[in-house]
């Protein structure tokens, strides 16, 4: 028996074999398990009916083309990743029909009389075929895919943009970007300016995060639920600066990366003491101070100019160690310990900060004001940059003390 005539007879039966299949498929394959009249269960007979029909005029043909067969199982590919399902589906329904198939074929052998040979060749040539086919479903699943994710990584960058306008973006323009991006919009965000070195790598981060790396201001945009997390991996990134917003509803997100920038900015005047991640709300009081700073100058002037009688280094010294008396309440022994320095040495420089101050130093009507200039004295180095006046002949002696520190 030749396979044109093994074609002629598999011919006769190709209507119910290709129902057949269809049916186990949906069957074993939940999810595509639709009513007989959808045009899912339509385009799957007549995927299943393609595939028999070329399966069977390739008998005894070598110089099969499989292109447009090929092109058909491409197109599935791509159509199951654009629906979001697992190719393992479709897998699964290939072996399926490869089974009800093979089945087939043994009935028709003992019921025709086909030879062994016959019945071999026939599940080896079908066997061959899936592989071909399931290749083809492959590539398919994966351009598609590949698009997909081109395209989600674009919007995901819409997103970021959207997120940081100011103007800001409505809520309705927020819900429906950050859905088509597969984004789930959380209650709070908090965006973090970034800064990291031209030669390293960006770090992994959540899926969740929303980066923009490439911009002439990298910031990431993190659900307020995430920031640890996120703190924690910028942390162990070398070299990576970062600054992190206060967090805020998502269509105020400029607000927050406002104030990230802001401190990044403090970060690198040193005004801010971390040198890889730091907090903005951590930060409050040399925020007041920067936006104040030029006002604060002034009144440095006027509040701490009798330190100015001082050589420069020690009327930073002076200014430093009364900032760090009034936080520890003072209390010279805990300021001594912050200072690491003798409490004599503490107690000393609060006698002549006294005798150069006055009483202004303890007034408890301008304690906070006297906290915030000095906090801008010290932490902003308006002090030392400020020439120094000769001191007094009784300042002199003083400073020529072995008391002084």
């Amino acid at each position: 028996m030749t396979m044109d005539e093994v074609a002629e007879q598999l011919r006769a039966d190709l209507q119910a074999c290709a129902v057949e299949i269809a049916l186990e498929i949906q069957f074993v394959v939940p999810e595509y398990a639709r009513p007989a009249d959808s045009a899912f269960s339509r385009r799957l007979h007549w995927v299943v009916t393609e595939t028999a029909r070329s399966f069977i005029d390739s008998l005894g043909h070598a110089e099969m083309d499989w292109k447009r067969l090929s092109e058909i199982y491409v197109a599935t590919g791509m159509y199951e990743a654009q629906q979001g399902r697992s190719i393992e589906r479709l897998h699964t329904a290939m072996r399926v029909g490869g089974q009800v198939a093979c089945r087939r074929f043994i009935e028709a052998a003992k019921r025709l009389g086909w030879p062994f040979w016959t019945l071999g060749q026939l599940i080896e040539s079908l066997f061959v075929l899936l592989e071909k086919l399931a290749g083809a479903v492959s590539q398919g699943f994966a351009d598609a895919n590949e698009r997909i994710a081109t395209e989600r990584e674009r919007l995901r960058g819409r997103l970021c943009d959207v997120l940081v306008s100011d103007p800001p973006g409505s809520r309705e323009a927020i819900a429906e970007l950050a859905a088509s991006a597969g984004w789930p919009v959380p209650p709070a965000i908090a965006v973090v300016a970034v800064r990291k070195p031209a030669d390293r790598e960006v770090p992994a981060l959540p899926a969740t995060v929303l980066a923009g790396w490439y911009g002439p201001e990298p910031f990431l945009v993190v659900p307020a639920s995430a920031v640890e997390a996120t703190e924690e991996v910028l942390a162990l990134s070398s070299g990576v600066r970062a600054a992190i917003g206060p967090a805020v509803p998502p269509h105020r997100g400029a607000v927050s990366f406002r104030w990230a920038r802001r401190t990044l900015a403090l970060i690198d005047r040193e005004v801010i003491a971390e040198r890889g991640v730091a907090r903005c709300m951590d930060h409050v009081a040399a925020h007041i101070v920067a936006q104040g700073e030029e006002l604060l100058t002034f009144a440095v002037d006027a509040r701490l100019g009798p330190l100015d009688e001082l050589p420069p280094r020690q009327r930073a010294v002076f200014a430093r160690t009364l900032l760090e008396y009034m936080k520890c309440r003072d209390n010279a022994v805990d300021t001594a310990e912050r200072l690491t320095v003798h409490d004599q040495t503490v107690r000393y420089r609060i006698r002549r900060l006294r005798e150069l101050m006055g009483e202004e130093i303890h007034d408890p009507e301008h304690r906070t004001e006297l906290l915030l200039i000095l906090h801008a004295a010290v932490e902003f180095g308006l002090m030392s940059t400020r020439p120094a006046r000769a001191p007094s002949l009784a300042l002199a002696s003083h400073l020529e003390s072995p008391a002084t520190g």
